[in-house]
């Protein structure tokens, strides 16, 4: 866990690849193993496990929830439950990024094609190395480990500096790019970060590491064989004078989560600046205005977090406070999404609304449906009508009026749109997605989109009211075909409206009304009419 408790560390999943650029895949038929996958899918993807005990020795466990093993005469199975002395392996780095794995027990190393693998050979040939390629999202928050501080973008200095206590705003967000076997670090605003310390806007080879591992912790050594360590005051990340690997060299990968500013309907950004009330009453974002949304696992309700690590409670008479400090039942919110807007529902089953004087209290029982741009009308007994504009006000209210002797009944249908809030996502301006099939890339001879790749595009994301425009990195935009594909390679931004449903996973309604999915061959189609396993993406 961090020292602020704010996020987890991430779990390392990742594929093997062999010298014959083949992923190594667990199958579920007699939990066989073999060196044939083309791309990284689930059966590619194996789960990094520590030796507690001595923190050395690692265990390769599948997604069958099985573990990799060698017995003494190098005979490769992956059906064990639980790890015993045949599942323990070394991780051996090699200077071009390439990990050997040997068997702790028996001192030989892993390696083979297609169906023939063994961990037999005495020496480390081409057959016994493997590429190592991350499964895990790619954007998330750096920890240093010596320092106990989290990396962001100091755009003043132009570097990346490790001197944060929280991971808070868009700065806070790092993007691992995995090109050939090594990875870069990107900031939020697409620069590389490079050995000497400065930010380029173009890979090379002096922003290219090699990624290796101690005690379950990440090292990024450059190409001259040196590691990033934090330096100086600020902790500048920069590639250091030792080519030995230590502790201020070590860091944890934590889980970004979506970071918001909400704008209510007196057009102010929702805040904590007044104190232990939240209020929208503030004209700029700052990190006062800014929460860190969670999403429960089981419940799928959200929970909102102050940068000062306090959640958004419910207390009495329906108010809202950020007075909790731990998770529970008042803390957590429904969300719901209509459209440009969302509204929020309180433990009390309440919607939270805007007062006068801009406190948030859950004591609304619907919410008002919005007239904008919509005109009521002014019926006559003779079937006249004339047109007034619409005027917003708190409640509903019907008002009558008589004129010159005609019964004129005025209907003002006043719906209030205090329980409506815009809700902006600020931590992700960079876009990254994976479905249950893989990433979401380019197709290579089309504008169209897949949605199975084990590599990954990056996408610009645009806000716009409520709404979002998804950019390509050729300065095109996304849109939805008349035949339902999702293309790339449009003049003219579409809105696309997220929603945040589960955790770690979002949903993506297109302005056709439906949702961005994968269909069978790959394709990236909008044309989802529910939210389903196809439809869910991490971001």
């Amino acid at each position: 866990m961090p020292t602020n408790g704010i996020n987890k560390a991430l779990k390392l999943q990742f594929g093997l690849i062999n010298y014959e650029n083949r992923y190594l895949t667990a199958e579920a038929f007699s939990f066989k193993v073999n060196a044939s996958g083309n791309s990284m899918k689930k059966k590619q993807i194996w789960t990094l496990e520590q030796d507690e005990k001595d923190g050395q020795a690692v265990f390769l466990r599948s997604h069958l929830l099985r573990y990799l093993g060698s017995d003494k005469d190098g005979k490769i199975s992956c059906g064990a439950e639980k790890p015993d002395v045949d599942c323990r392996f070394l991780i051996v780095p090699q200077s071009d990024g390439r990990w050997a794995l040997q068997s702790e027990t028996y001192k030989r190393y892993f390696g083979g094609s297609a169906d023939y693998l063994s961990c037999f050979a005495q020496v480390i040939g081409e057959q016994e190395l493997w590429a190592v390629h991350l499964a895990l999202h790619p954007q998330a928050s750096l920890l240093s480990l010596a320092r106990k501080r989290y990396a962001h973008l100091s755009a003043t200095d132009g570097e990346i500096s490790v001197d944060s206590n929280i991971p808070w705003g868009v700065d806070s967000l790092v993007t691992l790019v995995y090109v050939d076997g090594k990875y870069s670090l990107k900031t939020c605003d697409n620069r590389f970060l490079s050995n000497d310390g400065k930010l380029v806007k173009e890979s090379s080879n002096s922003t290219s590491f090699t990624l290796e591992l101690k005690s379950g912790k990440l090292a990024f050594k450059d190409c001259e064989g040196k590691y990033l360590s934090p330096v100086g005051p600020t902790g500048t990340l920069r590639s250091g004078r030792c080519s030995k690997l230590g502790k201020d060299e070590l860091f944890d990968l934590e889980e970004s989560h979506p970071q918001v500013v909400f704008q209510a309907a007196n057009k102010r950004y929702v805040s904590v600046k007044q104190g232990v009330s939240i209020s929208a009453n503030q004209d700029a974002e700052t990190d006062m205005e800014t929460f860190q949304m969670e999403i429960d696992k089981e419940t799928k309700k959200a929970m909102f977090r102050t940068n000062g690590g306090s959640y958004w409670t419910l207390v009495t008479h329906g108010e809202i406070q950020s007075t909790a400090t731990e998770v529970e039942v008042t803390t957590m919110f429904d969300i719901e999404w209509r459209g440009q807007r969302v509204a929020l529902k309180a433990s009390n089953g309440k919607f939270v609304c805007t007062k006068k004087n801009g406190q948030l209290s859950a004591v609304s029982d619907t919410v008002g449906e919005s007239l904008n741009n919509v005109h009521s009308h002014i019926m006559y007994s003779t079937e006249l009508y004339l047109y007034i504009d619409y005027i917003p006000a708190t409640r509903p209210r019907i008002k009558r009026k008589k004129m010159d002797g005609w019964r004129l009944y005025v209907y003002i249908f006043v719906s209030g749109d205090d329980e409506l809030f815009l809700m902006k996502l600020i931590n992700r301006p960079i876009l990254i997605l994976r479905g249950e099939n893989g990433f979401v890339c380019h197709h290579k001879n089309s504008n169209t989109l897949d949605a199975n790749r084990s590599v990954y595009d990056i996408f610009s994301l645009i806000f716009n009211d409520g709404a979002y425009h998804i950019k390509s990195a050729s300065g095109k935009y996304w849109y939805i075909s008349s035949d339902g594909l999702v293309c790339s390679d449009g003049e003219k931004s579409e809105d696309f409206f997220l929603e945040f449903v589960e955790h770690g996973r979002l949903a993506i309604k297109g302005s056709n009304g439906k949702y961005l999915r994968g269909d069978q061959g790959g394709t990236l189609m909008g044309v989802g009419t529910c939210i389903d396993a196809t439809s869910l993406w991490e971001y």
